[in-house]
């Protein structure tokens, strides 16, 4: 039996929820997570090898890449702890309906908005 139904294969028209939204956007997070520990292992592996290597380190964080990146960092695990933290509090009954689950979502995206700013701040000021 063949089932006639459309298939709708452009990702750009459809339109997510926040929830699905919130849940990809954490797992994104974690993988960028993962290579961010690269740059962070290595910085600080070399920041504690020597006196020379601790100023090497210091004056490459004074570029604006190492900048970028570092605030990158920041924001990613910004975000990865604020999904964290809403999946824990949905492993343990709440905000498991549409409304609350949606407005839950919204409420994470707002508040790593806002992290994310407040992380450019502090690090390029």
């Amino acid at each position: 039996m063949k089932k006639q139904r459309p298939v709708n294969l452009d990702l750009s028209t459809i339109s997510m929820p926040a929830t699905a939204k919130a849940s990809i956007l954490h797992r994104i997070t974690g993988v960028a997570l993962f290579f961010a520990l690269t740059f962070v292992i290595w910085a600080w592996s070399e920041s504690l090898s020597s006196p020379e290597g601790f100023e090497f380190v210091k004056s490459l964080f004074s570029g604006f890449v190492a900048k970028f990146i570092a605030w990158g960092t920041v924001t990613v695990l910004a975000y990865h702890i604020i999904g964290g933290i809403r999946h824990i509090i949905m492993d343990m009954g709440y905000w498991e309906e549409l409304e609350s689950g949606n407005s839950s979502a919204t409420i994470s995206l707002v508040l790593w908005a806002v992290a994310a700013v407040m992380a450019g701040v502090w690090i390029w000021l």
